[in-house]
């Protein structure tokens, strides 16, 4: 029964699916899809980058902010440059300029003093709250337009293409 482990459109599930011809609808909406991200991105990296400007930040420490603020369990400097692809040089130039300018804490461990866990500043978390705030206020606005079962879907798109982005990372890392 070789039939049997085809779809009813007759395509193998375990063979990648081909890409669509040049001008078909999954082209076109992969095309719409991909400038529409591109322009979303814009967008905010148009924050991001004022934000670092004002601060007097490299565009590396915005975005170790945004891990340390982002992460499910505290950050250590050795995450840190794991997600930021960063030596142990470099990781320890960013924790420091982050550190100086008040935007985190180092905090020991009291089990074990040689792990370092990297905390958000409240007063610092504070700003860049205030600074992002047009995004925040942007998103909710625009899930508005959205039902639940809608944005339901959007939030496993999102997830599913970050999940495709991390292993593109990891193949090429």
């Amino acid at each position: 029964m070789a039939g049997a482990d085809r779809d009813d459109s007759g395509a193998d599930p375990a063979q990648p699916a081909a890409p669509a011809p040049p001008g078909s609808g999954e082209d076109i909406a992969l095309h719409a899809l991909a400038v529409r991200l591109r322009r979303m991105n814009g967008e905010i990296n148009r924050l991001v980058h004022r934000f670092a400007a004002e601060r007097r930040l490299h565009a590396t420490d915005v975005q170790a902010l945004a891990a340390i603020l982002d992460a499910e369990q505290p950050m250590t400097p050795g995450r840190l440059g794991e997600h930021l692809g960063l030596t142990s040089g470099a990781v320890t130039a960013c924790v420091d300029r982050l550190e100086r300018a008040g935007h985190i804490r180092r905090v020991r461990e009291s089990s074990d003093r040689r792990v370092v866990h990297l905390h958000y500043a409240e007063d610092a978390r504070e700003t860049a709250r205030t600074h992002f705030r047009p995004l925040a206020d942007a998103a909710r606005s625009a899930t508005r337009r959205f039902t639940d079962a809608e944005m339901s879907v959007v939030l496993r798109f999102l997830g599913a293409l970050n999940e495709e982005l991390v292993a593109v990372r990891s193949r090429n890392d």
